[in-house]
């Protein structure tokens, strides 16, 4: 390989590596903003989804089971410290440490909320020039229970 073809290389991966830094943002603030279409637009159309155990039948189903199970109430989620490596040309994995903030308004049925701490073990895959996620395993590591609150009447 020459000089010129490993400056190139490597300028793919690093372009890369952004491109996938601002794919998982924007599924962060997707699931937050409550842009549930636009996060199941971020997966490769069979992509392996699975959360705390749970496995998911397709993008949509989980982007849906998101909104159908938070609603308006406020989130917060973060991502922290990503792992990204190259794997192919047109494939890539990453480790994330992730933080999610959630409650509910209060009621009866008001499931708990929860400060939760863990990690995303994911796969990547480049169609058609953009970066997609192909696969998620979200493993949280702790759970605190928060507080619900009462909506301003």
């Amino acid at each position: 390989m020459s000089d010129l073809d490993e400056i190139v290389r490597r300028l793919d991966a690093l372009e890369s590596i952004e491109s996938i830094k601002r794919l998982k943002a924007r599924y962060f603030r997707f699931v937050d903003e409550k842009k549930h279409d636009e996060l199941a637009a971020l997966f490769t159309p069979d992509a392996n989804l699975v959360t705390d155990g749970v496995t998911w039948k397709s993008p949509q189903e989980f982007a849906y089971t998101i909104r159908d199970l938070t609603g308006g109430a406020p989130s917060v989620h973060h991502g922290h410290m990503p792992e990204i490596e190259i794997t192919g040309p047109d494939t890539a994995s990453g480790i994330w440490a992730m933080e999610d903030l959630l409650t509910f308004p209060a009621g009866p049925n008001a499931p708990e909320g929860h400060n939760g701490y863990g990690q995303y073990r994911e796969t990547y895959q480049r169609v058609d020039g953009e970066w997609l996620i192909d696969s998620v395993l979200l493993t949280r590591f702790r759970m605190d229970p928060l507080e619900n609150w009462t909506p301003d009447t």
